[in-house]
Parts: structure tokens; sequence; C-alpha cells
């Protein structure tokens, strides 16, 4: 039996109709900052998206309820997963903690306050601001929802997050972001290639143990 295709959420939309990136520069920030920041917290419990939707909280009367899409958000405490939005209420009601915005030509200065507010509104401990063109960062952090943000302007920079540690520098060629151990973010083909390296080196070391007789895959 054919089933028919299901039907779209249009109380909560998956999509919010926008594209993901403007430009490649800005797309490139996005990827670069959603896959090391998977790498990162890959032995903790950790969620992190890039361009999701997140729904704050339930709709109530059919009216679909504001949500916002972050260019990369990270959700401490909750598990690693596919999803089509981001539903708070159905995570623990655990909001993103920390969030990034990769500016673009056509994002507004009253598009940024927008977000800034919903971000400060619903949660948010960090929220991170940085404009690939004319390299301006900023960001605003806070130690609990009910303390009040405090900026953190592009003069404060080196800066360390403080529930990520990871570290934002400005360059005269940009913003650099780095690990807690001091290592930089990569782009994607260079955690790519890391990747393949590992592999390569871990099928090397199971090839030398089937030569001495030795089965890995009982060890």
């Amino acid at each position: 039996m054919v089933q028919a295709p299901s039907q779209p959420n249009t109380q909560y939309p998956d999509s919010d109709g926008k594209p993901m990136a403007d430009n490649t520069k800005q797309y490139q920030w996005i990827v670069r900052l959603v896959e090391n920041l998977k790498c990162l917290l890959q032995d903790q419990t950790a969620f992190v998206a890039g361009d999701l939707l997140w729904y704050p909280v339930q709709a109530k009367g059919g009216k679909t309820p504001s949500g916002q899409a972050p260019d990369a958000m990270v959700v401490l405490g909750r598990p690693a997963g596919d999803r089509g939005s981001y539903k708070q209420w159905e995570e623990d009601d655990i909001a993103p903690q920390v969030v990034f915005e990769i500016i673009s030509p056509s994002n507004t200065a009253t598009e940024m306050v927008a977000k800034q507010h919903f971000y400060a509104q619903h949660g948010v401990l960090e929220m991170y601001f940085y404009d690939p063109d004319s390299y301006d960062f900023w960001g605003l952090t806070r130690d609990h929802v009910e303390a009040g943000f405090t900026p953190v302007l592009v003069l404060n920079l080196p800066w360390v997050s403080p529930l990520l540690q990871i570290q934002f520098e400005l360059f005269e060629d940009g913003l650099a972001v780095f690990y807690p151990n001091g290592e930089p973010f990569k782009t994607f083909t260079e955690l790519a290639n890391e990747r393949d390296k590992a592999f390569a080196k871990l099928d090397k070391a199971f090839a030398k143990l089937r030569e001495l007789g030795i089965d890995p895959d009982t060890l």
C-alpha cells in the first residue's frame, strides 16, 4: 500500500524561507563553526546545529510561535541527532546556551538588534556576531538567564567563551577562533583530511596486529 505523502508542519515549519547563507564567505564560516564545535563537544552530551529553526515556546491558538535560526547554536545537555527544528519544550526545556551569527550584506542593524533581543529574552547565555567583510565582531554574554548582558567589544579581544572555553582573536586578516588547547578552528577540508589520516593510521595499526597473528576485532 502506497502511503500518502506526509503533510508539512505548518504550525512549526522547518524552514523560515531564508537561505542558509548569502555568499560563499558566510557559508564557509557557518560550516567551519558547526563542524569544529561538533569536534569540540564530541565527548559531551551536546547538540550543535547550523541554520536550524529554534522555537522556544509552544504555539497558542493555532498560531505559529516566534522562532529564530541562528547560523550556529550549541545546546549543552541535549544529545546530538537529527531534528527538523529545535522545539525547546520537547528538549527538557533547555534553550541554546551559545549562538553565533555570521553577518551578510543583506542583514540590517534592525535585524541584528531584533535577534539580540530574541536571544536575550529566551535564555541564551552567550551570543557572538561577526561580519567577515568588515571584520566587525561583538558579543553579549551573561552568567545566568536572570542576569543582564555585558557587552563584549572588539577592544576586549582576545576573548574566551566562559562556557565553551574557545578563544576569539582578531587579526589583520579577520577573526580567528581557537580550541581550548590553542589549536585553530579548521576548514571542513582540513577536518576531513585529518579524519582520513587518522583512519589510515588505524588501518595500518590493525594490519600490523594481523601480521602478528592478532585479530583486532577480538580486542
